[in-house]
């Protein structure tokens, strides 16, 4: 049997986290499938009733998909509540190329990508700098607040 795997991501805003995820993992905002404008339209076409679709839902793209195909899909759910708690499960996401590469070329690569992210609207929470045992790892929180690393 086969297992395909999904992330979701709750959320208040699906518009806001698809533009920062896509950047973040250089994936793509996911189209509508079989011709529709949008998710909405197909959602409708499917036969999913109008109560289950709140206002503003799949009018705009609320996935991101891998364009190489070897990613998971992340979805990001619209929810009601606020995140009240730290993250039980989150990404790392790594840039630095692995213990097979000098730590002062990892270290810029993390920087690197950090200074991308805070400029796409991540916010960094802790920078773990540890020379004698090769590591270097920021900790950051994306726009809605969820913890995520970059290694």
């Amino acid at each position: 049997m086969e297992t395909e795997l999904q992330l979701v991501i709750d959320c208040a805003d699906p518009r806001r986290l698809v533009r920062f995820w896509a950047e973040a993992l250089g994936y793509v905002p996911e189209p509508p499938p079989g011709g529709h404008t949008t998710w909405r339209a197909y959602w409708q076409d499917m036969g999913v009733p109008e109560a289950e679709l709140p206002e503003g839902a799949g009018e705009v793209p609320e996935s991101i998909v891998d364009p190489a195909g070897r990613g998971p899909r992340v979805w990001f759910q619209r929810v009601p509540e606020a995140k009240t708690a730290k993250n039980r499960l989150h990404l790392d996401l790594k840039v630095g190329g692995g213990r097979g590469v000098p730590l002062p070329v990892r270290t810029e690569r993390v920087t690197t990508a950090v200074r991308r992210l805070t400029d796409a609207g991540a916010t960094v929470l802790h920078i773990t700098d540890e020379p004698d045992l090769e590591h270097y790892a920021v900790l950051l929180w994306d726009p809605e607040g969820n913890e995520f690393c970059v290694a």
